[in-house]
């Protein structure tokens, strides 16, 4: 799965592209308004061109905050307890935090100032944070081509919309795992843009299912042309939590070379990459995660552009998983064409992230971190994430008897460990174990913020009618309400599937996608101790209906 990251060899500009957008992208035209602040001005020159608030009328002198110390997260899978800087800071509770402060002009080159940050200003951002981004993408993700460029968007959710404004025409389809993240089918649906689901293996996204699909495609028979977007997760794929190696990314690249097809990348948990998950009786201390932070990049699964040579790949970052969602901020890296295109739907739309997140979290990165203390926070986050997987994936087990095996069967278990659970010993279920088989099963993630559940309700007796027309009809809505009603809310499988011909596959099993992003580690494992005595006491009163 790991490979280097960096560049081996000199690298070619992207290919022309520009047949991928859309008619609606191709009728964008500049802002005139925001087409003058790319002017390059002589000094002093006067402004009366457009209508820029005067900044000393922006009711705030300053902005700042308390920073947290790059490396308050200890590179062990630890409780999620900041480190303190000495005894007195123990002693007192006390955070190591240094304090960090936007003036409203800057004080000197190359300074943050909200003179800058809250003013209009033009769609590619704040330029201190743009360089910072930029320099992040050519450490990190190392593009295989030279004239890459990157955009700052509102967050992933904005990036897809805006992606696929800019790539897909009404009535086209586009490309995604059978299982995916329910917003982004939800977000393209008004444009009258529909998914075809792919098949998926023990990576994620299946290569010989991708080209099955495209190579056997039957416009008649679809009612539509051969896609040419994609839409992928490829690390911690939602909701299944997967990784996908560089080998795996190698393979779909080449089929989407041979079919032209575009690759948007949407990689919100990129750095939440966990590893194998090991049970907690054979669990020891690992030093594994102690990297430097160059060592800690080339362990990480490459994203899709570091084998993009054409510049097909829209990579979407966001600051969601690793500053915080509320600063709805993110970015694309893709080639300068879409680029452009992106930039002239942002300029008449959201213009650019609000400018206190701008300016914050430009601070932060910019001036408080910069690049390799921002690297040590995610190895951080990474260790947090993994003791949080951990947790959740001990206390799913405590409340079952379990066994371990490697799928072998057609679908995306094919080749992983799979957790089998079954009815606890001492529980009535188990006295009709046969009758029940296993209750569930489940891959712990490699990446991500969720286990992805099965429950095999292929024991129970079919669901009755019910006498309120409302009710759920259905064995994985019910058991999800008495979760809900138990005090555990988790989300329904069904709302991941990408069709509806996926949700109705196997009518006897039922789905749940269980976070483990939030709350302190034993919040986590009271929740899993409700999931086993809800799914036992389920099971035990529907047989005995």
């Amino acid at each position: 799965m790991s490979s280097s990251n960096e560049k081996a060899r000199p690298n070619a500009n992207a290919v022309e592209l520009g047949h991928h957008l859309s008619e609606l992208s191709k009728k964008r035209t500049t802002s005139p308004l925001k087409g003058m602040q790319k002017l390059i001005l002589p000094p002093g020159t006067i402004k009366m061109a457009g209508g820029q608030p005067d900044p000393l009328y922006f009711p705030f002198a300053s902005i700042g905050g308390e920073a947290m110390a790059p490396d308050s997260y200890a590179l062990q899978p630890t409780d999620a307890k900041p480190s303190k800087r000495g005894w007195f800071d123990w002693f007192m509770g006390k955070e190591r935090t240094t304090t960090i402060t936007i003036p409203r002009f800057p004080t000197g080159p190359n300074e943050m100032s909200l003179a800058d940050s809250l003013q209009y200003g033009p769609a590619t951002g704040v330029a201190l944070l743009q360089t910072f981004i930029n320099d992040f993408v050519e450490r990190v993700y190392a593009p295989n081509y030279e004239n890459w460029t990157t955009l700052v968007h509102v967050g992933n959710t904005d990036g897809w919309s805006r992606a696929v404004q800019t790539l897909c025409n009404p009535g086209e389809l586009i490309l995604t795992e059978e299982w995916t993240y329910p917003s982004a089918v939800a977000n393209s649906a008004p444009y009258d843009v529909k998914p075809v689901a792919v098949g998926m293996d023990s990576e994620g996204m299946s290569a010989s299912a991708l080209e099955d699909v495209l190579a056997n495609w039957d416009e008649t028979e679809r009612g539509a042309k051969r896609p040419h977007v994609m839409y992928t997760v490829p690390v911690g794929q939602n909701p299944c939590g997967m990784t996908m190696g560089i080998e795996r990314k190698k393979e779909i690249y080449e089929i989407c070379v041979k079919y032209d097809v575009i690759i948007v990348e949407d990689d919100p948990y990129y750095f939440l990459q966990e590893g194998t998950y090991i049970h907690k009786t054979d669990r020891a201390a690992s030093s594994s995660l102690n990297k430097e932070n160059k060592d800690f990049v080339r362990s990480l699964a490459p994203s899709y552009l570091a084998v993009d040579y054409q510049g097909r790949v829209v990579r979407l970052d966001t600051f969601s998983k690793t500053i915080a969602p509320g600063s709805r901020m993110g970015f694309f890296t893709c080639n300068p064409v879409f680029a452009e295109r992106l930039e002239r739907q942002g300029e008449t739309t959201v213009q650019r992230p609000c400018g206190f997140g701008q300016a914050l979290i430009g601070q932060l990165l910019t001036k408080q971190w910069g690049l390799d203390a921002y690297i040590r926070w995610l190895h951080g986050l990474q260790a947090q994430y993994t003791a949080r997987r951990d947790a959740l994936v001990d206390g799913l087990l405590d409340g079952f008897e379990f066994s371990l095996s490697y799928g072998d069967g057609a679908s995306y278990l094919k080749g992983l460990p799979v957790y089998s659970c079954f009815p606890k010993k001492g529980s009535r279920a188990y006295k009709r174990e046969k009758q029940v088989g296993r209750m569930l099963s489940f891959v712990a993630p490699t990446s991500g913020m969720f286990v992805w559940v099965t429950v095999h309700f292929e024991g129970l007796p079919p669901v009755p009618e019910p006498e309120d027309p409302e009710d759920p009809r259905d064995h994985e809505t019910r058991l999800w309400v008495r979760l809900a009603s138990a005090g555990l809310l988790i989300s329904p499988g069904a709302f991941f599937a990408s069709t509806a011909e996926v949700r109705e596959k196997k009518p006897g099993e039922g789905h749940y996608r269980i976070a483990f992003s939030m709350g302190p580690l034993d919040e986590l494992t009271r929740g899993m101790k409700i999931f086993g005595k809800e799914v036992h006491a389920y099971y035990e009163e529907s047989l005995r209906a």
